[in-house]
């Protein structure tokens, strides 16, 4: 289970800024499958991100 999941909030990987209520991806990261949530500017400017669990690097 990711960092996030387990403290109950869900947060952009990219940026950090809280992502409920928003046009937000949520999805499993492709290399440990561990829950990852991105915001909807940070998607849209293929902002990089790191999976906090494996260190997966994706755009």
């Amino acid at each position: 289970m990711s960092e996030s999941e387990t403290q109950g909030t869900r947060q952009c990987v990219s940026c950090g800024i809280q992502v409920a209520g928003m046009n937000a991806a949520r999805f499993a990261c492709p290399d440990c499958g561990a829950t990852i949530h991105r915001c909807s500017k940070c998607r849209k400017q293929s902002n990089l991100y790191e999976c906090h669990d494996c260190g997966f690097r994706g755009p």
